[in-house]
């Protein structure tokens, strides 16, 4: 192994800053667009205790070894890796293949993110009042094929990120996600609290929480392996530069124990957000994607001050987008910094430059571009982008993380143990060591294999 060297590397400030923007990372859209339109699909409750049972059986150990491998290393995922791995083996080329998840999933969830900033000003201006249903619903057509309006607002998430990782890790990144974090929570417990009261709420508190397991498919139960991937971010890498900035006080089972703990209350509290209130206005919760920039709004027009409480909606969705943005940008910097020795505001401009330009195929996707239909009729550019992240790159790279962690011939099990356990709190538990040797890769191979026959059935449609 090459040495490792830490002297010059910076730190978080605080314990909790760590917390907060590592959940800040794995916190975004995917609780807040993703985990209720998929919840809503596959039944409610029953669906929501599979996905947390997964959260524990397949993120919790690869996020600890994440972290792990950051910690040890000190680095971004690829020189962490490289740093660690045995001599003359290529483990480090799957850091690599991290840093490029890393980037394209910011190909598309930028634009995305752009979503929110656009319908966060369009709430905020009252462009939504007085619409019927159908005019909000062809709202939304209208903006996506808007190709100008849609990278308008892709460059001013680009823009935003970069300046805030710019600023340096404690007073741009760090300062950025206890602030979006704690407005983030604040503003949740308010709409919690509205749409529970609603009236008729209570159908939709009864769909979210009351299992009925006799729904509950084959189909649902992969959908919950999924989405335990997708929420985490986990598979790329994008974990461990926090780990490669804190100290050795804390155990990382434990600290990965409380991440995944504010992940997931932020997911559950916008179910709570969403259900009770799609229920009191006889809303379908199984839309699809639609259920966050067309449902929504719809429900937020028939509410008293239904402005207010939509604009609170969309600025809440907006701190959960830039959580994660700010998090993805700083690893990909960190990766120039580290590897290439630029400074950080060199490494906020040109990849701020590099981003704007591989982020303009998913904009010209859904306008210029929207007769490229990559998986088949009805996909678009950004289709593809998250087939490739989410059902490649996601699995594949937990896969090896796994396996470099856990085998005598990558870092191997004590290693990896001696780092989880350095510090005070939670230990790792020992007694898991055959299932996460050899039951997690196969459970990780299963979710790879899947996600490959849907995009194949769907193709051959």
């Amino acid at each position: 192994m090459s040495e490792i060297k830490t002297d010059e590397r910076e730190q978080l400030a605080s314990r909790i800053g760590f917390l907060l923007i590592s959940a800040g990372c794995a916190i975004g859209l995917g609780n807040v667009w993703r985990f209720p339109f998929i919840t809503g699909k596959y039944g409610g409750a029953a669906f929501v205790l599979v996905y947390l049972v997964f959260l524990l059986l397949l993120g919790l150990p690869i996020m600890i070894m994440e972290f792990s491998i950051g910690r040890a290393g000190r680095k971004n995922i690829a020189g962490a890796i490289r740093a660690l791995e045995p001599s003359k083996s290529k483990w480090h080329i799957v850091g690599y293949l991290g840093i490029l998840g890393n980037i394209i999933l910011m190909m598309f969830y930028t634009t995305v993110a752009g979503w929110g900033f656009a319908y966060l000003y369009r709430e905020a201006t009252g462009a939504f009042n007085g619409l019927e249903p159908a005019e909000i619903g062809a709202m939304f057509g209208a903006f996506l094929g808007s190709t100008g309006e849609l990278i308008f607002w892709m460059a001013i998430v680009v823009l935003l990120g970069f300046f805030i990782c710019s600023l340096g890790l404690q007073k741009g990144v760090e300062k950025a996600g206890k602030i979006m974090m704690s407005g983030m929570f604040i503003m949740l417990l308010i709409l919690v609290a509205k749409s529970v009261t609603l009236p008729g709420a209570s159908a939709g508190l009864a769909f979210y929480l009351k299992p009925d397991f006799s729904s509950l498919s084959g189909e649902a139960i992969y959908a919950a392996m999924g989405q335990a991937f997708f929420t985490l971010s986990l598979g790329i890498g994008s974990m461990a530069i926090f780990g490669s900035y804190i100290g050795k006080e804390r155990s990382l089972t434990g600290e990965s124990l409380h991440v995944m703990a504010l992940d997931t209350i932020v997911a559950l509290l916008a179910g709570m957000v969403i259900f009770p209130a799609a229920f009191a206005f006889g809303v379908d919760v199984g839309t699809g994607p639609g259920l966050v920039f067309v449902t929504l709004p719809n429900i937020f027009n028939q509410m008293l001050g239904g402005q207010i409480w939509g604009t609170l909606f969309f600025l809440f969705l907006t701190f959960a987008a830039m959580t994660t943005v700010i998090a993805v940008f700083e690893n990909i910097m960190a990766f120039t910094i580290d590897e290439w020795g630029w400074t950080r505001k060199k490494a906020a401009l040109m990849n701020g430059i590099g981003i704007f330009i591989l982020s303009l195929p998913c904009a010209l996707g859904f306008g210029p571009w929207s007769s490229f239909a990559p998986l088949g009729e009805g996909t678009v550019v950004l289709d593809l982008e998250d087939f490739i992240l989410s059902n490649n790159l996601l699995p594949l790279g937990a896969l090896v993380f796994v396996l470099f962690c856990t085998n005598g011939f990558g870092w191997g099990w004590s290693n990896f143990i001696k780092e989880a356990d350095t510090g005070e709190g939670i230990k790792f538990p020992k007694w898991i060591k055959p299932y996460v040797t050899y039951v997690l890769p196969l459970v990780i191979l299963i979710v790879f294999v899947m996600g490959w026959k849907d995009v194949i059935l769907k193709l051959l449609a």
